[in-house]
């Protein structure tokens, strides 16, 4: 083979032609793509040009601060972070405006406001995924926990699960659905005290979400709550790892079953406490653990009897 005939058929990494099997409209030539165009290798038609790029839409030179259009896509919000948000008070520069400026944004903000929502459905979705992002913000909970909740609670409303419910009671029952799916310790209790519904109410959406749509809830266990429970009482790591060993084994004795976690995680946490030498009162354990005295000795006494 001649070293022309080489060069003529080797790879171009800058041009990256690519000979297909279609035929120039014109001549019926053969057609070249590269990454900028298509064009035929005869007539010299060009027949498709500005390729789509798939690579980002921005350039930076600093990788830590990288530089795009527009914010991200969040199912937090009703329109997904779509909409267009109208500031107050001071324009992008963070300059002053003057008074007709800021009659004409108010302006633009009542008439934006009542084009907003497109029906009732998305009013009734803009208010529910707000008291989901309040819910989530008081519990402290993670911008995914707060996703996935949102995400339960569009899933509610496509189901048709809000009729005959309040939007409030099922937005703290999607939160709650949202913790048992991922393992948090995070009571019903928690979740009402925060809500603008009683716990009842609550407790009936969770049911409602967990029965129509199949939510994969993890059982919860005592020792989802020693964590929480030895930071709150501010307690030593050998206490609340022999509080953690105390759990686990009260969980293979299966006397954990049709008992409060909370209550029961407190017990062990006291009766590490007391094996450690370690002050620490029952009414400072049943104040954290939300728990009676009598509830806490009882989880005490079967978790000695246990091992």
């Amino acid at each position: 083979m001649a070293i022309s005939d080489i060069y003529e058929t080797a790879f171009d990494e800058d041009v990256q032609q690519e000979t297909t099997t279609n035929q120039c409209p014109e001549c019926d030539g053969r057609v070249t793509t590269n990454t900028v165009e298509t064009v035929c290798e005869e007539c010299g038609l060009v027949i498709d040009e500005q390729r789509i790029d798939p690579g980002p839409e921005w350039r930076s030179f600093d990788k830590d601060q990288r530089e795009r259009t527009g914010a991200p896509l969040t199912v937090a919000r009703h329109d997904r972070g779509l909409s267009t948000e109208i500031g107050r008070g001071i324009d992008a520069k963070g300059n002053g405006l003057s008074g007709r400026k800021r009659r004409q944004l108010r302006r633009l903000r009542r008439e934006q406001t009542r084009g907003k929502w497109q029906s009732k459905a998305d009013r009734n979705l803009a208010h529910g995924l707000g008291e989901v992002r309040r819910i989530a913000s008081a519990l402290g909970l993670s911008e995914t926990i707060r996703d996935q909740a949102c995400a339960l609670f569009r899933s509610a409303q496509s189901e048709q699960l809000l009729r005959g419910r309040s939007i409030e009671g099922m937005a703290a029952g999607s939160v709650y659905g949202a913790c048992r799916c991922n393992g948090l310790a995070r009571t019903l209790d928690d979740v009402s005290k925060v809500a603008q519904v009683t716990q009842s109410r609550v407790t009936n959406c969770y049911q409602t979400l967990n029965a129509e749509l199949g939510l994969p809830a993890k059982p919860v266990t005592p020792g989802m709550f020693v964590p929480r429970l030895a930071s709150e009482l501010g307690i030593s790591d050998s206490v609340r790892r022999r509080a953690q060993a105390l759990a686990e084994v009260a969980e293979d004795g299966q006397i954990t079953t049709g008992v409060s976690p909370s209550g029961f995680a407190g017990a062990c946490i006291y009766t590490a406490a007391r094996e450690c030498e370690q002050v620490l009162t029952q009414a400072q354990v049943v104040a954290v653990a939300d728990v009676s005295p009598v509830t806490l000795r009882k989880h005490r006494n079967a978790l000695v009897e246990t091992y």
